[in-house]
């Protein structure tokens, strides 16, 4: 079982940033791929960025690609995601996700963080 908890959400002007940070918990969080999802208001929620358990693989969406970064510590059992060149587009509901696979264009992780919200103000 693993629990996720998000934050560092936040209201900012587009052009700036943002760090988000997801600490798990289970002593499985480093055979785990973990990754950010997004949901928009009357959107379905999108991938965003997922990191392979050994780190040296990362994944983004084309949307966020150069400007958001996943990264991971082990020994915090926490990952991020640095948001830099923000967006309003890029308001949404972020979400931290686990699993012990990654499934490409299809993944779909077993576990998920309550979420976290990110506003972008134009």
């Amino acid at each position: 079982q693993v629990q996720l908890v998000e934050s560092g959400g936040g209201l900012v002007q587009a052009g700036g940033s943002l760090r988000l940070s997801c600490a798990a918990s289970g002593r499985t969080f480093r055979s785990y791929v973990m990754g950010w999802f997004r949901q928009a208001p009357g959107t379905e929620r999108e991938f965003v960025a997922a990191i392979h358990w050994s780190g040296y693989h990362t994944y983004y969406a084309d949307s966020v690609k150069g400007r958001f970064t996943i990264s991971k510590n082990n020994a915090k059992n926490t990952v991020y995601l640095q948001m830099n060149n923000l967006k309003p587009e890029d308001t949404a509901v972020y979400y931290c996700a686990a699993d012990p696979n990654y499934g490409g264009s299809f993944w779909s992780p077993a576990y998920w963080g309550q979420g976290t919200q990110v506003t972008v103000s134009s």
